[in-house]
């Protein structure tokens, strides 16, 4: 069986499995809004069985995570250690962050 896991993005400090409200206060005020982009992603639906919508977005989040446009989204376990400094970025956001030092 594989772990249950969640989206989040490389700079939020808060596990969104444990501290779900201070996660989810972190995303939105970075303009994240990670929730509503794995909704758009996903197809998930009411009409679908719990087994198919938790596939369905499984398949979403790993999707975001593959293109990774906005280069801050992953993938996190419950039990897994966040820090920030140590996760990889890609080079978009890297480019971004440089840009945005400049100004």
């Amino acid at each position: 069986m594989e772990k249950e896991v969640m989206l989040t993005t490389i700079d939020n400090p808060f596990n969104p499995f444990t501290d779900y409200d201070e996660w989810l206060s972190f995303d939105r005020e970075k303009g994240y809004y990670t929730n509503e982009l794995l909704a758009r992603v996903s197809n998930a639906s009411d009409e679908l069985s719990d087994e198919d919508n938790e596939a369905i977005i499984r398949e979403a989040m790993e999707e975001i995570c593959r293109y990774n446009v906005s280069g801050v989204h992953r993938m996190i376990t419950e039990d897994e250690i966040i820090d920030p400094n140590k996760v990889n970025t890609n080079l978009s956001f890297e480019l971004n962050e440089k840009l945005k030092k400049k100004d």
